[in-house]
């Protein structure tokens, strides 16, 4: 785990965890250079952190010890888990983000966060649908990482689900069957518009525009099915 971690600055931000480790949350700062981002994860007037930062340049700093809860998912909730926060690691990646200027991430930081991620899974044995976006568990409020995070790179390595490979189409008669289906996925759906936003960002980046067509309709339902067989752990 040491060699991993270049350095170490502790964040007050934090306190006990309530449930055990099943998810890891991505993140991107949106905030430059990261010295800022730093700066305010260690904040305690912020009241925000995470467990990890990866600089651009594939540098990983430690911010808050993994047995700690750590401050990174805010008001969110993925599946039956209402508080992220106390059942995963937060991973920070430095980046621009949708607000100051959205682009492909750094060859450098993917190659530091790869060996992470792995360790991590592994340790706690996290399920790959349990890698997820920080968008994927607060859709309503959050982008990051977004559209351009390489997803497949993680999927082809077993850290994450890839896109599946459509069998049986588009099952879904009604937009109303869609939403419940994507509640029963995971997604938090009060907001269906980012709700389905984000599940495009997610799964079909091409076109995020909130609107529930063939081809999102079709991906869903293999997802639950994949789920379902015991092939999307």
């Amino acid at each position: 785990m040491d060699e991993l971690i270049h350095h170490t600055r502790l964040s007050p931000n934090c306190n006990d965890r309530k449930l055990p480790i099943t998810m890891a949350v991505l993140h991107y700062t949106e905030m430059k250079p990261v010295e800022t981002a730093l700066d305010r994860l260690c904040d305690p007037e912020a009241q925000v952190s995470a467990h990890y930062l990866i600089s651009e340049e594939g540098e990983v700093t430690l911010l808050v010890p993994e047995e700690k809860r750590a401050w990174h998912a805010g008001a969110s909730h993925w599946r039956d888990i209402k508080d992220v926060n106390s059942a995963s690691i937060g991973i920070e990646l430095d980046h621009p983000g949708h607000g100051l200027g959205y682009r492909p991430f750094a060859d450098a930081q993917i190659d530091a966060l790869i060996p992470l991620l792995s360790r991590i899974v592994k340790q706690y044995d996290i399920p790959r649908a349990n890698v997820v976006a920080h968008s994927d568990v607060a859709p309503a409020r959050k982008t990051d990482p977004g559209e351009l995070f390489p997803w497949e790179r993680l999927a082809d390595l077993g850290l994450a689900l890839a896109t599946p490979k459509i069998e049986l189409g588009d099952p879904f008669d009604n937009d109303g069957a869609f939403y419940l289906a994507l509640e029963r996925y995971g997604y938090d759906i009060t907001d269906g518009i980012k709700a389905v936003e984000a599940f495009q960002r997610r799964w079909c980046p091409r076109k995020i525009d909130g609107v529930i067509n063939a081809e999102i309709r079709a991906i869903l339902f293999q997802l639950l099915l994949d789920r379902d067989r015991g092939d999307a752990r």
